[in-house]
């Protein structure tokens, strides 16, 4: 008896445990569901097919950006031999992580060369110049000024008058984007490439510059790069040479270094970034530098927004058909096996608490597939309990007492029970190690339900129906019997 009590303090324990668990552990949902996007990677390789290896790297880079990105249950995939997959639940603005996915993050410190101080200058107040009209460009834009994107147009064609270059675009925002992109290239033209580079780093941070609302991105190098930043530093430090930071080709910042760093450099292995960053673009920088740099570069060949809408119409289409589904099974098997059915209810109502919580501790990202995994589990539970009912009501018209057959009948659909649940195990491992995602998601919360559904259906649906029979009145056989058996 005392060992009976504590199984079920032991269950009672699980639900509020559960319970506990969904409250602060919410279900993480997956694209579908939760609505975001997904793009398609396109890896670019000049010569050659591209390798297992360069795609593996590839998709090890890109994976470090997404988490750094900030993105939860993300999810990054192959998809031949040259494109990846890469789905962002919540996030309903592509562009945002097509920024800083495409870029390779290629990072450099280059030195200027002597005698172009007048050149870089010109260059860097056309750059700017040039910045200015891009917003200005945006502004009226939003507003519908024809005028002022006049007076825009007007300003660029100085300006490629000054550079003698002559954009190939028609679109005035593109112009706007190809000079400025030869601007920086010039600009870039203009240093001599050191030996530092991203290699040497090892973390990135960032932070607002206490003297205005801009803010800068903190780097910290190895052992190594940080001697190699020393000498650098220390070669031109007092003069008019400047150290540039350059990425992707772009310059991003140009830094003068004091005359008080001519003995011995920068040290301490660090530098920061000043470049009138934005806390979006600092951020930006951040992730792509914390990723490091793509073996190859990419180019986002499609992009497809799902909105949070219409997840939010497959998560009630999804409750609806699991509650109906639910309740229907219950139905039935209060209807054709009475008390041991209203057993089984309350083992189904376990079983969904127990899933769940397991769903959200692992955490399991929940998608379409993996519901449907979770309702086929249900009906698995069900089977497990209907094995031993059917037990149960056999050994009760061969005339056994109550108690008797209810021990007896969970002892001989045991096997049964188990070796029905291994071969369905056996299943989904192999569907989550050969399977595509979705199949995986599948697989997964089969899986688990099928588990689960061993504890329930062997252990809570005897503990519970044991707890029943304690009860007089609730020993009567025509209360497990069919009722045209009652006679029996």
């Amino acid at each position: 008896m005392k060992r009976r009590q504590g199984w079920l303090f032991f269950i009672i324990f699980l639900l509020t445990l559960s319970v506990y668990l969904l409250i602060n552990y919410p279900l993480q949902l997956g694209l579908d569901l939760k609505g975001g996007s997904q793009l398609t990677l396109q890896v670019i390789k000049e010569e050659g097919k591209v390798t297992k290896d360069e795609l593996e790297a590839v998709n090890s880079v890109i994976d470090k950006r997404v988490n750094n990105l900030g993105v939860s249950e993300s999810n990054l995939q192959t998809l031949g031999g040259d494109q990846l997959i890469l789905e962002l639940p919540g996030e309903q603005n592509p562009l945002v992580a097509s920024r800083v996915l495409g870029k390779t993050a290629l990072l450099e410190f280059r030195i200027q060369k002597e005698g172009t101080y007048t050149d870089l200058k010109t260059l860097q107040i056309q750059r700017l110049t040039i910045k200015e009209l891009i917003e200005q460009y945006s502004f009226a834009e939003k507003s519908q000024n024809d005028n002022n994107l006049k007076v825009i147009q007007e300003d660029l064609k100085d300006i490629e008058q000054e550079l003698n270059y002559a954009s190939t675009s028609n679109d005035l925002y593109e112009k706007l984007i190809e000079i400025k992109k030869y601007v920086d290239k010039e600009i870039t033209n203009l240093f001599i490439k050191t030996d530092l580079s991203g290699k040497d780093l090892i973390n990135a941070g960032r932070k607002q510059e206490q003297t205005n609302s801009n803010w800068e991105v903190l780097l910290t190098f190895s052992n190594s790069g940080g001697e190699k930043f020393a000498e650098i530093t220390k070669s031109i430090a007092g003069t008019n040479q400047l150290l540039a930071i350059i990425l992707d080709g772009e310059s991003i910042s140009e830094a003068s270094v004091g005359n008080q760093f001519a003995s011995t450099g920068i040290t301490g292995g660090s530098a920061t970034i000043s470049g009138n960053f934005s806390a979006e673009n600092a951020r930006e920088l951040e992730v792509q530098l914390k990723g490091g740099s793509l073996p190859l570069p990419i180019e986002i060949v499609e992009t497809n927004t799902i909105g949070a809408l219409l997840g939010s119409k497959n998560i009630l289409k999804s409750l609806y058909a699991a509650i109906s589904g639910i309740i229907f099974v219950g139905i039935f098997m209060i209807f054709n096996y009475r008390i041991l059915g209203f057993v089984s209810v309350l083992s189904l109502v376990l079983y969904g608490f127990f899933n769940l919580a397991i769903y959200s501790l692992i955490p399991v990202t929940l998608t379409l597939p993996g519901i449907s995994g979770l309702i086929l589990s249900i009906g698995m539970a069900v089977d497990a309990n209907i094995l031993i009912f059917e037990r149960i009501r056999e050994e009760l018209y061969d005339g056994n007492t109550l108690t008797r057959s209810i021990d007896s009948g969970f002892q001989r659909a045991n096997s049964s029970i188990v070796d029905g649940h291994i071969t369905t195990l056996l299943s989904c491992f192999v569907l989550f190690l050969l399977g595509t995602n979705f199949v995986k998601g599948f697989a997964a919360t089969l899986g688990i339900g099928v588990l689960i559904s061993l504890f329930t259906s062997l252990n809570c649906s005897k503990n519970i129906l044991r707890f029943f029979t304690t009860y007089q009145y609730l020993r009567q056989k025509n209360l497990y019997l069919p009722r045209n058996n009652f006679s029996n």
